[in-house]
């Protein structure tokens, strides 16, 4: 029998080795998430009989497990949660680097921008918005130099193309060859570092 919900209403099936989270919506299709918090959650549609979303889920169950495994293994390798002391240092050193590694690469990229800012923020490296103004999280401080310089070249690489086009690719990779490599490190260690 489908759920009568207008918007969405949560339900939780207990299958495999994990739990899982049901969130019907008015969506077509089915998605499977790893939320940060270990929680498996499935989005279905809100009329989709529970038999194809119980299928799909077991379809996914090996999907599953190996993204449990690898989220558990990010987290075990998580930094503690940083001080007030380690923070303003972060925040310090992330001012002299950042300022004078964008001062560097926006003149040889020949590009301009409006202002730098720093935070701590839980998601993001870095952001250019419409007006110029570049946003940089200060645990780059905590990355390899050439992760730092990447992420730098990124957002300058906005002040010529606001999108991920081949072109935008093209620029950073002008700048940084080894690109690849830099977003690879991100991946790989980027969420242990922004979520102790």
């Amino acid at each position: 029998m489908p759920m009568t919900c207008s918007e969405h209403r949560a339900a939780s099936v207990s299958m495999q080795k994990f739990q899982v989270e049901i969130i019907r919506s008015r969506r077509r299709t089915m998605c499977l998430q790893i939320m940060p918090d270990l929680r498996v959650v499935v989005r279905a549609p809100i009329r989709m009989a529970q038999y194809r979303v119980d299928e799909f889920v077991q379809e996914k169950s090996a999907w599953i497990n190996k993204h449990l495994e690898l989220a558990k293994a990010r987290r075990q390798n998580a930094l503690p949660p940083l001080s007030i002391e380690q923070k303003n240092q972060l925040k310090t050193d992330a001012k002299a680097y950042l300022s004078d590694c964008t001062a560097k690469y926006a003149a040889v990229m020949n590009v301009t921008y409006s202002g730098i800012r720093l935070g701590f923020q839980r998601t993001r490296w870095g952001s250019c918005s419409s007006k110029g103004m570049l946003s940089f999280n200060c645990l780059l401080m905590l990355c390899p130099p050439q992760v730092r310089d990447y992420v730098v070249v990124h957002e300058l690489s906005h002040r010529k193309e606001m999108n991920h086009s081949a072109r935008f690719w093209a620029i950073v990779e002008r700048y940084i060859p080894d690109y690849k490599l830099c977003r690879k490190w991100l991946r790989t260690n980027g969420q242990a570092l922004m979520n102790p």
